[in-house]
């Protein structure tokens, strides 16, 4: 293979890669058929306990955070945002999900690099529940720079069809409960990076609250699987929102039906340094603050006033820091007051 190596695409640097990276596939093992190497991955789908299933379906990159990772030099939490924003997203369905596939695609083939990515992939899968089936490693010269990559994924999920969370089951009055998020996640990091290429700040060298800023940064997506499949077993929730790309004003929304609004008690929000930093680096108004980031709100769930505290104490036990963030209203859109 020494014509295709002088081309820049090395096969036994792959083979090694396979090798690396089985230990890790094999600790998300639930219900496949077989292991990789084949062409397609296998899932036993055992749905006898439900009246209708349906399939929940997700695919989502990192996006421009993984130039940080470039920066730093630091992958493996790249792996669990990949599985994050798409066992999330499914989530707000009310779905459980089942399995994950991958897409790695890299200018030229380190096996350390991918074990060290699909190390992390392992470990997101493995907190959300799921198993990872499958996926592909590129490795293609010259389509991307020296030493980089783009990583993508999907996950397929299932959840009874009478069981479906859906907006049109919110009504006015109704409570809406924010989940922490681990900070920035993995959404503005094209504002993030030009905010720090603008005032010429070295993330491995400014701390906040005795954190290095590019550590704050690449703290990985928070996977909420677990603690609100718990939560919709107990609880009536009615709908979910993932506050991902487009902040509060586009994705709250999303979770509510036509003429009704969410109405957020600003002071009822946690107050992270990182968002701090960012408005105050990059004079950013607050009104576009919440458009862009999550402000320390990873996912919101609607339930009735009357299950609000309740819900907050069953999520506090679960280990996720909950708030009750606001109210359910006639009108459009999201208001913060």
């Amino acid at each position: 293979m020494q014509s295709y190596k002088n081309a820049g695409v090395d096969v036994s640097a792959g083979y090694e890669s396979v090798q690396r990276i089985k230990k890790h596939i094999a600790r998300t093992k639930i219900q496949a058929l077989n292991s990789i190497g084949g062409f397609g991955g296998l899932f036993d789908l055992d749905v006898k306990d439900m009246e209708r299933p349906v399939l929940v379906s997700g695919a989502d990159g990192v996006g421009t955070k993984l130039k940080l990772a470039f920066m730093l030099n630091h992958h493996e939490s790249i792996g669990i945002d990949c599985v994050a924003m798409c066992v999330n997203d499914i989530l707000c369905s009310g779905a459980k999900p089942l399995f994950f596939l991958d897409y790695l695609a890299l200018d030229k083939n380190h096996p350390d690099k991918v074990e060290s990515i699909v190390k992390g992939i392992a470990q997101g899968c493995i907190l959300a529940g799921c198993e990872l089936l499958g996926g592909e490693t590129a490795e293609m010269p010259g389509l991307y720079a020296q030493d980089e990559y783009d990583l993508a994924g999907f996950c397929v999920g299932i959840v009874d069809a009478p069981k479906i969370l859906k907006p049109e089951n919110v009504c006015m009055g109704d409570a809406l409960i924010g989940l922490a998020s681990s900070g920035v996640h993995s959404n503005g990091f094209s504002l993030v990076r030009k905010i720090l290429n603008d005032r010429h700040i070295d993330p491995t060298a400014y701390t906040l609250e005795g954190r290095s800023l590019g550590e704050l940064l690449l703290a990985p997506t928070q996977i909420y699987v677990k603690p609100i499949l718990k939560l919709l077993n107990q609880f009536p929730v009615k709908s979910i929102a993932h506050i991902t790309g487009g902040g509060f004003y586009e994705n709250i929304p999303r979770a509510l039906p036509k003429g009704l609004k969410a109405q957020i008690e600003r002071d009822c929000l946690p107050n992270l340094s990182i968002f701090d930093f960012l408005a105050r680096e990059g004079n950013i108004s607050e009104k576009e603050m919440f458009g862009v980031f999550n402000m320390g709100i990873g996912m919101v769930c609607v339930v009735s006033n009357a299950h609000a505290q309740e819900a907050i104490a069953f999520l506090q036990e679960q280990g996720v820091v909950a708030y009750l963030m606001g109210q359910v209203l006639e009108g459009e859109g999201v208001s913060l007051c």
